[in-house]
């Protein structure tokens, strides 16, 4: 019934109504298979003996008008079809009734006819895109397919002017070859080239067919709306040609070429506004960049002026390295020309091409969440590409991917790629293996809509289809201005060494203002007078602004408006926060999160972890890591903070052992105790799809939009952070001081040396460490559930936000010793850069060393130095390692002024917290007043890789690190 149901389905979309003509094809292949085209053949071959019912399900009709149901009987074997009378004359019979074919007379060749011909027009529908004239500078013409001559389907020139029947399709009720064809290359083949047979939704499909065959490019829009498109146009082109003037040769990454996707933009907030959105959210390249700040998101041209003259984008009081020009975001309120305000936000983002995509999804997911956008219609992300990278970036693919999953989707993005056919010195074929660079969008049946560029009123057209498909079905669409780059990469290069050709036609091509005002000339929308002042007056206008930038100045740093009205930049004291809990309220929560809920039927083994839990609660003794966690969530949720946690695995958490979801074993329902304490808040947990790059933008995203959420993400590996370090690169660690942009973004990286491995040991803080400067970020390794708890509080309760790098562990989830009492969460608690010593030594002046260690290590030393007796060694940990924390390490270090220093760590010298530590470590010595005294190092040496293979070496380097630190 399925597979009868699908191919219901697929006919109601081919043909709609007419199910006559399928009828008869049908009857064809009865009669002779070889008769209809191979794809049909295999077709109702598929169908089978279901093909007579299958077809009668189109449309919940009969084939046509007076079709009756009808039975064969063939001995013992009855047969299915239907039986029709056709003008009293003869009987069309259809289905393999007793071995009978169809019977027709004079009307047979008129119906295959019509379905020939339906075949044509499926054909255009499927490849006309492929012979659009697409390309403004007419590089390659079109070469035409076979599948759209309609020699191929049998018609000659004989047949142009006879009349066939088509029943309402292409909006004909019958029509000449000749009118139909006009018709299909007017609608698929002129300026605008559409890609949506490939959807697999027949009411998607239905839908975009129904409005592209209704409507025309040439013919949507009127006088007053064409000289606004006009308008835009100037205001493009015009600002590229001032800056080429007054700026020439300066980097700017211009425009000129791509016009067009400026009344794009137009057009998708003009409809999109009318369609319930309120907020846009969007993210760039660098080309084009500037024009979209003025243009679309409103920035002065004073103030883009002033910068070129070697202004700040922020006042001189604002610390922080800044950015080039074309990187930088904004925020504003639009009014548009539909009269609706919309709230825009363009994203910065770095030179790392497509790395924004997620972090603007996320954005939008925030935000939506914000609005309580449920159906995902407030707020729309548009994400412009170049050809090039949209083809090459696997990170455009991710988020395709990311874009329909229940814990990502946004309702979709609207994608606009600026295709100039070339990525920087390398053409097409060679930067990609696909027709179109838009081909990607295909994995999740997104329609493209391929348009040139130079007939903007066609793009306008297409954008505001694109904003209404997105607003309907809440899905990804692509639209694919083909363009051209009139400059070279940046406007110092010489493209002419490379594309000879190409740039020969540029520089012979009429600019996309000439090209339309000669347009609105012709037409009589303008006149050559209005055309040419146009542009005049709007240069009059820059040269104003241009001559008040001299003397413009910022008066505020976009840092804290809308909802990160008050914070503030992070304060230089010790910036702990207020995360102690009651006990009784730490109590309540417990016990509702290890209750065993009598509706769903919990695993064996879970029910025994939170019995175990639920006695750690009770004598307030023996709270593990992932109850600390579990507590630090709820307490937060409790107090009205959403709590956001994604990754591969992380419901159950890659070593089973959060199980923050727990799954009924009978019909695998979802329960989350976390979203059951009776918190106004919300617990959204993730698992993610494969993929570290784009889900950790997307958290990052989130994090920029929601600072009153804690927003967590867990690599399954801490390993695995490899595959996502641009994201840490360019925008986590950097953001705050390129674009005064604050996170709260929290990394749970596990790590630890346990024998798995190079690939399952080492999260890599070497790197973090490096990144760290001007108190970007934070950089944590936590032994013990209660400091966990405090430091995941202490996200929230504070009054800025910084990035949170933790080194989690693995094996220390189920350690003995690395447990809390609840009591460390209580009153008076708080996070602990530093834990000093928690045995009983000798005093402490006969304490000979002091190991200075982070992590899992340290429990490794401490069982050690118990087995051995020693009490003249003294284990300090550094909780947190950056911001470095001098004055808690000075005050354990004080107390055993005649111990020598080691740092141990499990890393490879080249790797880990060495390089970081040991220089300041030494120069907090030096301040203390014990000159010549240096920090020694107990670890692994040097290696390449970040850890051993073998599980006999790892005990070794172990054992060797271990009795160097204490005994050495």
């Amino acid at each position: 019934m399925l597979k009868m149901a699908a191919q219901s389905e697929q006919l109601s979309f081919l043909f709609g109504s007419n199910g006559a003509f399928i009828a008869d094809l049908y009857a064809r292949f009865v009669q002779n298979p070889s008769s209809v085209d191979e794809s049909w053949q295999g077709f109702f071959a598929d169908l089978g003996d279901e093909a007579a019912s299958v077809l009668a399900e189109v449309r919940g009709a009969p084939w046509a008008p007076g079709m009756v149901p009808a039975t064969a009987t063939n001995g013992s074997a009855e047969t299915r079809g239907f039986v029709a009378p056709l003008d009293g004359a003869t009987e069309l019979r259809v289905g393999p009734l007793n071995g009978q074919t169809t019977e027709i007379s004079g009307e047979r060749s008129a119906t295959v006819d019509s379905i020939r011909l339906l075949m044509l027009i499926r054909a255009y529908r499927v490849r006309g895109h492929l012979v659009a004239n697409l390309d403004p500078l007419g590089l390659e013409a079109p070469t035409g397919h076979p599948e759209l001559d309609p020699a191929s389907y049998g018609f000659t020139d004989a047949d142009l002017d006879r009349t066939f029947y088509v029943d309402g399709v292409l909006g004909l009720s019958s029509a000449t070859l000749r009118e139909v064809l006009n018709k299909l290359n007017a609608t698929y083949c002129r300026t605008v080239g559409v890609e949506f047979m490939h959807i697999q939704s027949p009411e998607q499909k239905a839908w975009l067919q129904t409005r592209i065959e209704a409507d025309r490019p040439d013919q949507a829009f009127d006088t007053e709306t064409r000289k606004r498109i006009f308008g835009q146009v100037v205001i493009a082109e015009g600002f590229e040609r001032f800056l080429n003037i007054k700026y020439t040769g300066t980097k700017r990454f211009s425009l000129e070429g791509g016009e067009a996707l400026i009344p794009a933009l137009e057009a998708i907030l003009e409809r999109g506004s009318d369609l319930g959105c309120e907020e846009v959210v969007l993210g760039m390249p660098h080309r084009g960049r500037l024009n979209v700040l003025t243009a679309v998101m409103g920035k002065s041209f004073t103030a883009v002026f002033n910068e070129f003259n070697g202004g700040s984008a922020t006042p001189e009081d604002v610390q922080g390295s800044g950015d080039v020009k074309y990187h930088l975001g904004t925020s504003a309120d639009r009014t548009l020309a539909n009269g609706r305000t919309v709230h825009l936000s363009l994203t910065a983002n770095p030179s790392h091409l497509e790395a924004v995509n997620p972090v603007v999804v996320g954005k939008a997911r925030a935000k939506q969440m914000q609005r309580g956008d449920a159906d995902r219609t407030k707020v729309m992300s548009i994400l412009m590409h170049g050809d090039a990278a949209f083809a090459g970036q696997g990170v455009v693919a991710e988020c395709f991917a990311l874009s329909e999953l229940k814990g990502y989707r946004t309702g979709g993005t609207v994608h606009v790629i600026v295709n100039n056919q070339i990525g920087f010195t390398t053409s097409p074929k060679y930067s990609r293996s696909s027709p179109y660079p838009s081909d990607v969008a295909k994995m999740v049946d997104a329609p493209v809509f391929h348009v040139n560029g130079d007939d903007p009123e066609a793009v306008v057209y297409v954008s505001r289809l694109a904003a209404e498909f997105r607003q309907t079905f809440h899905k990804d669409v692509v639209l694919d201005i083909f363009c051209y780059r009139r400059h070279g990469h940046n406007e110092a290069d010489e493209p002419s060494f490379t594309q000879p050709l190409m740039y020969r036609k540029i520089a012979q091509h009429p600019t996309l203002l000439q090209v339309y005002g000669d347009r609105m000339v012709g037409d009589g929308v303008m006149t050559r007078d209005e055309v040419d002042g146009a542009l005049k007056t709007f240069h009059q206008q820059l040269e104003q602004d241009l001559e008040q930038s001299k003397t413009y100045r910022p008066n505020k740093a976009d840092w804290f408006e809308g909802v990160w009205k008050g914070y503030s930049r992070a304060p230089n004291d010790d910036r702990r926060g207020s995360t102690a809990v009651s006990l009784e309220r730490l109590r309540e929560i417990g016990f509702k999160l290890t209750d065993n809920p009598e509706t769903v039927n919990v695993h064996r083994k879970i029910l025994r972890q939170l019995g175990q839990k639920r006695d750690a609660i009770d004598s307030g003794e023996g709270i593990d890591w992932a109850l600390g966690e579990s507590l630090a969530f709820g307490t937060l949720l409790t107090e009205g903070y959403p709590v956001r946690l994604s990754g591969q695995d992380v419901g159950r958490g890659t070593f089973s052992h959060r199980h923050s979801v727990l799954i009924d074993q009978k019909t695998e329902d979802r329960y989350i105790p976390l979203n059951n304490l009776g918190a106004a808040a919300s617990y959204e947990v993730v698992d993610s799809l494969l993929s570290e790059y784009a889900v950790l933008g997307f958290e990052y995203g989130y994090s920029m939009a929601e600072p009153n959420a804690l927003v967590v993400w867990e690599a399954q590996f801490g390993d695995f952070v490899n595959g996502a370090q641009v994201m840490i690169d360019q925008f986590i660690c950097s953001a705050e001081s390129k674009w005064l942009r604050m996170s709260g973004l929290v990394m749970l990286l596990p790590h630890g040396y346990e024998g798995q491995g190079p690939e399952h040991s080492s999260a890599r803080p070497e790197r973090f460490l490096q990144l760290y400067g001007e108190d970007n970020i934070q950089v944590a390794n936590c032994t013990t559930p209660s400091n966990y708890f405090h430091i995941l509080r202490r996200q929230i309760h504070r009054k800025f936000r910084k990035p949170l790098i933790m080194m989690t562990p693995k094996s220390l989830l189920r350690h003995k010793l690395a447990v809390s009492k609840l009591s460390d969460m209580g009153p008076g608690s708080s996070f602990h850069r530093v834990l000093g010593e928690v045995d009983r030594l000798r005093h402490s002046d006969k304490v000979r060393r002091v190991v200075l260690c982070t992590g899992k290590l340290y429990y490794d030393l401490l069982e050690e130095r118990r087995n051995r007796e020693i009490d003249d060694v003294a284990i300090i940990r550094v909780e947190q390692l950056a911001p470095f924390p001098a004055t808690s390490i000075a005050e354990e270090l004080r107390r055993y002024p005649n111990a020598d220093l080691v740092w141990a760590q499990e890393e490879p010298k080249n790797q880990g917290y060495w390089f970081f530590m040991s220089p300041r470590l030494d120069d907090l010595i030096d301040s203390m007043g014990a000159t010549g005294k240096r920090v020694r190092y107990a670890g692994r040496p040097e290696a390449a890789a970040p850890a051993t293979g073998s599980h006999h070496k790892h005990v070794a380097e172990q054992r060797a690190l271990i009795d160097d630190a204490l005994a050495g």
